[in-house]
């Protein structure tokens, strides 16, 4: 596969962008001399981090989405084509999590994940597919390992995450012969403020600790990892030891993952 040799001088645009993985893929993304666009829901968050790029000699451009809303999606992205001519990369990371049973968490919840989780990479895509195939750019998909295995206690959030790999994957088949790409990204236990916003199965933030296996990352070395695989255009990556060790063990013995998983989750409501 072809190997880009640097984003210096691309229009970079990454959802989810004011705090967490998204504000490290931008500062990693900007180092490298990239144009970033930001699209957060926070807008102070959103604009704070505009400034902060610009103050460091990048040129940055920061928009309020609610990527729920395929009107915002398309007013923003459309904000960024229109100042810098087109976008080389998008990067959709924008997410929501929760945490609950299945048969204790309502519908609602479910539809709320899928519209930031699922929906909200869909509506961005979309927007933007014109302009990424025309420069013969990439998306880059901010997964999670459990996008390709079970995790219990979390059906909502592993179904948006699944159903991101399946859209995401066949979007890399359609567009890979106009030399556009995507890449799936698939980081572990990440710690940032995602998990203090999770959804209880009543729709409430929840107050019910998280599980989670091994030691967290951080978003930068999340940010680093991505970068340096999106230098190589790589398909998919899979972010951190235990991230790997789960992946590949899902893979080779899938049912005694599911019981491993199933042990642990047994230990953590019995805390």
């Amino acid at each position: 596969m072809q190997k880009a040799q640097t984003f210096r001088g691309k229009v970079v645009v990454i959802t989810g962008a004011a705090s967490g993985i998204g504000a490290a893929i931008c500062r990693k993304f900007a180092d490298e001399g990239a144009k970033i666009g930001l699209m957060d829901a926070d807008e102070k968050g959103a604009k704070d981090m505009e400034s902060s790029l610009t103050g460091s000699g990048t040129e940055a451009f920061a928009v309020k989405c609610d990527v729920s809303s395929e009107k915002e999606c398309d007013f923003a992205i459309k904000a960024f084509i229109t100042r810098y001519g087109g976008i080389d990369v998008l990067v959709n990371n924008a997410g929501i999590t929760q945490r609950g049973a299945f048969m204790e968490t309502r519908a609602s919840v479910f539809r709320k994940v899928m519209d930031i989780n699922f929906f909200g990479s869909l509506y961005c895509t979309k927007a933007a597919i014109e302009s990424i195939v025309e420069r013969k750019g990439m998306i880059i998909v901010i997964e999670s390992v459990a996008g390709v295995t079970p995790l219990l206690g979390r059906s909502g959030y592993c179904a948006s995450k699944h159903a991101l790999h399946g859209l995401f994957t066949t979007i890399r088949t359609e567009i890979r012969n106009a030399g556009a790409h995507v890449m799936i990204a698939c980081p572990g236990f990440v710690k940032t403020n995602l998990q203090t916003r999770a959804l209880g199965a009543d729709g409430s933030v929840t107050k019910h600790p998280q599980s989670k296996v091994g030691k967290e990352t951080t978003p930068e070395a999340v940010a680093n990892e991505i970068f340096m695989a999106a230098l190589k255009r790589k398909n998919m990556v899979v972010l951190t030891f235990i991230g790997k060790l789960v992946y590949w063990i899902s893979r080779i013995a899938p049912i005694f993952y599911e019981k491993m998983m199933a042990r642990k989750l047994r230990s953590e409501l019995e805390k």
